[in-house]
């Protein structure tokens, strides 16, 4: 009985050992390589962050803004920002992306031909890392985007170390310049659909950041020298044919997501009472890009709703209210995904300008951006617009308040850009919510999601003790 034993525990032994001989090169796929071509890492990351957040644009970050309100699904409108519904949680959109720029970092560094990549994925890195701590503060950042090599439960990071700590937003910028500055070979840049490859564009585009990013900080840094020298280089976006944006298209896949969802989604969105009023009052000629006249007008006019109505208790007539413009449906060719504009910094240095960071003429800075959004949203300007309740010391307003306001009616869809500086500014003025569920009270952060008190517990509790119980109230260490 031992011999037989023995005789099948050695033929078992054999089995295993032809069985997991080679296993590897068996059980691999040649035709699916697990490493992915920089290029190909590089489309996808613009494209999937530029999508996904001009998308949650329209669904939720329009809701915030006050560009837009939602006729129902809206528990993220009355600032249950916990209830993410349509849209409302970008937190994996970041994560993701951050993730593969990440591997196009690492490929760029390792091997000698992708250098090119190294510059342009460290100013995406920036770019993306600047969106996410805006919207939540701390989040995990300098262990975050190395799973396999290192932790897949990375520490939390305080958002003034995000921004000001080697390897973060700034200097992460300044390195992407120095790389593609410094870097000597002829290979090109390969998959960018921004700039198809230009590096001095990709340059213009890191300044540009920085002005931003600069602007965003300080009331907690003095940035004037900084922002002096970067206005007096002039090397940045300055015009609208070196906008860091890509077209949609008005097919699919490609065309804008809310032309390819079935119409109940999109009629959800109307035209939001605040957005309304400031474009009426300034007898704005986008509300005509922008919006539809609503249905029941008998002279083709425009009606807001207020945001966050109880739905459940409020009999709402479509009809009665104006849908998004042609633009974000039937024809979205005409609709960019959009990283950062000239209008937006000509808006930031109109601003730097106002509160004396630099020297320069703020009326001038902000009448361009003004210029340029009105061509950016191919909408012709009145020919008294800068002379009329838009006139940038016009009665009753600040020019501080001016320039805000016009970043945030050219913000519409530009992710959650309109309520960030909202928060920044406290400008322009926003309605009250209808039915809050956040005590009237305007959110001044995102919510972290419920996936990272599952998936990393630990520091998730710390995070969430340093924000008073996760509270969108809680202000972010800029805005403190």
């Amino acid at each position: 009985m031992k011999n037989i034993l023995y005789i099948f525990s050695l033929l078992a032994l054999l089995t295993v050992s032809s069985c997991t001989k080679d296993f590897e090169d068996i059980n691999t796929n040649p035709n699916a390589p697990n490493t992915v071509q920089p290029n190909l890492l590089l489309r996808q990351v613009i494209y999937d962050f530029g999508e996904q957040m001009s998308f949650e644009g329209f669904v939720a970050g329009d809701l915030l803004s006050q560009h837009r309100t939602a006729l129902d699904f809206n528990l993220f409108d009355r600032h249950a920002l916990k209830s993410p519904q349509l849209g409302g949680n970008p937190w994996p959109i970041f994560y993701t992306n951050l993730r593969d720029n990440e591997i196009i970092l690492t490929q760029s560094r390792s091997t000698p031909t992708f250098q090119v990549y190294e510059g342009p994925a460290l100013i995406l890195k920036a770019y993306m890392a600047a969106g996410l701590t805006d919207l939540f503060g701390d989040v995990p950042y300098f262990e975050a985007f190395n799973g396999i090599e290192g932790t897949v439960t990375p520490s939390y990071n305080n958002q003034e170390a995000i921004y000001l700590d080697e390897g973060g937003i700034i200097d992460n910028l300044n390195k992407g310049i120095e790389a593609i500055q410094n870097y000597a070979l002829a290979i090109p840049l390969e998959g960018d659909i921004l700039f198809n490859g230009d590096l001095q564009a990709w340059i213009k585009f890191a300044n540009g950041l920085k002005i931003k990013a600069l602007l965003r900080i300080s009331s907690k840094i003095n940035v004037a020298n900084d922002l002096q020298t970067l206005f007096d280089e002039g090397n940045f976006i300055a015009t609208n044919t070196e906008n860091a944006i890509f077209n949609f298209t008005n097919s699919s896949p490609n065309s804008f997501r809310l032309a390819q969802l079935r119409v109940g989604d999109f009629n959800n969105f109307v035209l939001s009472e605040t957005m309304e009023t400031i474009l009426t009052d300034l007898n704005d000629s986008r509300i005509t890009t922008l919006f539809k006249p609503f249905a029941n007008s008998t002279s083709n006019g425009f009606n807001g709703l207020i945001n966050g109505i109880d739905a459940s208790s409020t009999s709402i007539a479509l009809a009665d209210f104006s849908l998004a413009g042609n633009a974000f449906r039937e024809d979205t060719s005409v609709l960019d995904a959009n990283f950062i504009t000239a209008w937006e910094v000509h808006f930031a240095l109109a601003e730097a300008a106002e509160k004396g960071f630099i020297t320069a003429d703020a009326q001038q800075l902000y009448e361009t951006g003004v210029t340029q959004a009105f061509e950016y949203w191919q909408t012709e300007m009145p020919v008294n617009y800068l002379t009329g309740n838009a006139a940038f010391n016009a009665a009753g307003t600040t020019p501080l308040q001016q320039i805000i306001t016009q970043k945030w009616i050219a913000n519409i869809i530009n992710g959650y850009e309109g309520w960030v500086e909202y928060r920044r500014t406290g400008f322009p003025v926003f309605n009250t919510i209808s039915a809050s569920l956040n005590n009237g009270l305007i959110p001044v952060r995102m919510p972290y999601p419920a996936e990272e008190e599952a998936l990393n517990a630990l520091h998730y509790n710390e995070a969430e003790n340093a924000t008073n119980g996760n509270d969108i109230n809680f202000p972010v260490w800029w805005d403190e």
